[in-house]
């Protein structure tokens, strides 16, 4: 008899553990208890419970939080084709030529509830028209407010209201491995959901094809075609952390490799252009390389660490605070930088005029400045989206003092780059320096605007070029 009390008791005991173990679960579940034994280090023991970036987890929200948000971009061009006609040639000596429409697409992202979206600069460049249509099928011609072709990306604007959006987070805190997923028109097929993991941060393609590019793509292994350039790349959240760019292919279609840009240098460009216009980029006024072995070993470092400093421009901040040639650039702002992308990326964050602190390595000695950022043009000005240098068809640099006593001139404004409108259609190229604008001498962009500015009549443009050569130019406005 007593031998079957004590069989009682131990089942009582072991059903009255099984139910305080379930109980703890389905009340407690999460909360962490620290225990430490004979005065060793404390241990955390937790339940289980996945985590919305980590292991197991459910994208059903984010999915059906973002779709809606998402647009599919078609655009309308026109391309001039060139045609052999022996027949057009025998009376008039040439090809002929003939416009033809193209049609491209793309995708978007919308960022406001009153019709704001961003989109890849490629996907709407040159377009004669754009149009976006919802994922409930509504649609609405499209405007476009400003591109930026150094992180090619551009703002469009649609006449609606009360739009379902989705909200910017914070690309920072992506970490290596974190599920995302991106949201686009592959192929013409609308709200369509791919998933992937953060595959690395701060890479550099190679593939925007500007002077001033800005590359520190996120690269997810989510699977993008042709149509996903200019969606979302979003975390489980449903919030916006990158829009899609690009991918890696040796066939043209998904191979594992896609890259998105960060959401923290999407936010500054569009409140640039939906404020101003035009993107108001600051620069360090330094030319950087990334630091590996054979740099470090050329120039004596000590670490594989940083960016290094190549050159320092006369006129810029960098050189007006102290940094010298040779520096290592180890943080901006407190973010640790070990590559020009990381670099690039924290600097795009300001404006022309603000003040960032950065950290370096100066022969194993740490030392912090506090530099104020530039324009391009040289100046900490803001840069307005009718500056008459833009629209003349060039982009300016400041001429340094070294330069000025080599070539001989007391002032003048490099061009840096020319299209083909005015000063492109008058022959001026790269590198050409400005010396003066019918007469008058000119020192910066704001010169050749200020000068420029309500013009009627004939251009007459003096200046050299950095091997010497001096030209004359004139054109009419």
């Amino acid at each position: 008899m007593r031998t079957k009390q004590i069989i009682q008791n131990i089942l009582i005991a072991v059903v009255g553990g099984l139910l305080a173990v379930a109980v703890y679960a389905k009340f407690f579940k999460g909360e962490v208890k620290v225990i430490t034994q004979n005065g060793a280090t404390p241990v955390e023991l937790a339940s289980y419970m996945p985590g919305p970036d980590s292991g197991p987890c459910d994208m059903t929200y984010s999915a059906e939080k973002t779709v809606p948000a998402v647009v599919h971009v078609k655009t309308k061009s026109v391309v001039e084709r060139s045609y052999n006609n022996p027949i057009y040639e025998f009376f008039y000596g040439h090809q002929y030529h003939e416009s033809e429409p193209v049609m491209g697409f793309g995708s978007g992202v919308i960022i406001s509830p009153d019709g704001y979206i961003v989109t890849n600069n490629h996907v709407v460049e040159n377009s004669k028209e754009i149009t976006v249509t919802l994922s409930d099928n509504h649609e609405y011609d499209a405007k476009v407010v400003g591109i930026d072709p150094s992180t090619d990306l551009a703002v469009l604007k649609v006449n609606a209201k009360d739009l379902k959006f989705i909200p910017f987070g914070n690309s920072d805190n992506l970490k290596l491995g974190q599920w995302v997923l991106a949201v686009g028109n592959p192929f013409n097929l609308t709200s369509t959901v791919t998933a992937g993991i953060v595959s690395a941060k701060g890479r550099d393609l190679g593939i925007v094809q500007d002077q001033y590019k800005i590359e520190s793509f996120i690269q997810t292994d989510a699977a993008l075609n042709p149509g996903n350039s200019g969606g979302a790349l979003v975390n489980l959240q449903g919030e916006l952390v990158g829009i899609t760019t690009a991918i890696i292919s040796p066939s043209g279609g998904y191979a594992g490799n896609s890259f998105a840009i960060p959401v923290n240098i999407v936010k500054k460009v569009v409140d640039d252009l939906i404020q101003y216009g035009a993107v108001q980029r600051g620069i360090l006024g330094v030319q950087i390389q990334d630091v590996d072995a054979d740099l470090a070993k050329d120039k004596g470092l000590d670490e594989l660490e940083g960016v290094y400093i190549a050159k320092v421009n006369e006129d810029g901040g960098a050189n007006e605070a102290g940094i010298k040639e040779g520096d290592v650039v180890t943080k901006i702002n407190n973010v640790t930088v070990n590559t020009s992308a990381d670099l690039q990326e924290q600097v795009n964050k300001f404006r022309p005029g603000d003040k960032v602190n950065v950290e370096v390595n100066r022969k194993g000695t740490v030392k912090d400045f506090s530099v104020t950022l530039h324009n391009l043009q040289g100046s900490t000005g803001m840069v307005k989206k009718e500056e008459l240098a833009n629209a003349l068809g060039a982009k300016f640099a400041p001429v340094s003092d070294s330069e000025k006593s080599k070539l001989g001139i007391k002032n003048g404004v490099k061009i840096v780059s020319v299209d083909d409108s005015k000063f492109g259609a008058a022959g001026i190229n790269d590198g050409f320096i400005i010396v003066n604008i019918n007469n008058k001498p000119v020192n910066s962009a704001d010169d050749v605007q200020k000068i420029l500015k309500g013009l009627k009549g004939g251009v007459y443009i003096e200046g050299v070029y950095p091997n010497g050569e001096i030209a004359y130019y004139a054109f009419g406005m």
